[in-house]
This record gives structure tokens, sequence and C-alpha cells, in this order.
């Protein structure tokens, strides 16, 4: 298997760190924004004949903040393995992680044998 440059992957890690940074701030205003509605309102929403129940919103949105932000320390990791050239190798096996899984997942910390 052919060993790969870990320093390829920077610019898609970067990407990738700003989509999810963004990610992250929307859904905080998101959150933000419906807990400033839900201090106007009842605590039982659930029979809201108008439309989703304000806490069945927020359960969505702080379910896909947390996603978010474990995805984006993921990245984060990712890039202090690649500064301490670590990155590409699997924190399992100690096997090359193929460079095509990388390509799929960039953040990629154990190859797929492994993860499975």
């Amino acid at each position: 298997m052919e060993r790969h440059s870990s320093q390829e992957h920077v610019p898609a890690l970067r990407a990738e760190q700003e989509r999810l940074a963004a990610r992250v701030a929307r859904l905080e205003a998101d959150l933000d924004a419906l807990t400033r509605a839900r201090r106007g309102s009842v605590d039982d929403d659930e029979h809201d004949p108008d439309g989703e129940p304000l806490s069945a919103r927020w359960s969505l949105l702080a379910g896909l903040l947390e996603s978010a932000r474990a995805d984006a320390r993921l990245a984060d990791a990712a890039m202090r393995r690649i500064e301490a050239g670590t990155y590409g190798v699997c924190a399992s096996c100690g096997q090359p992680i193929p460079e095509g899984q990388l390509e799929v997942r960039p953040f990629r910390e154990r190859c797929v044998s492994c993860t499975e």
C-alpha cells in the first residue's frame, strides 16, 4: 500500500472545519432563538394545533448541534494528527488507512476493518 502525504488532506480538512463551524454557529443561533421563543409560551406545547411542538423542535436542534460539535472535534483532532505526523495511520492497528477511506471521511482515525 502506497503511503500518502497528509498535507494533501489539509485543504479538505480546513474546508470541513469551516463548514462545521458555520453549521455549529447556525444551529446555536437557531436553538437560541427557539429558547427565547419558548420563554413566552406555556411548557405544555404538545397539543399545539398550529404545527410542530416547540419541545420537539428544541430536541431536534439540540441533537443536531451535539452531532455537529462532535464532528468539529473530530476534524480538529485530524488536524492535530497531521501536525503530529500520525494522520492516515489507524489508531487501532497502526496500519495506513487507505486513501479512498480518507477521501470519503478525511477525519477518519481508524481503518474500516478496525471501525467494524
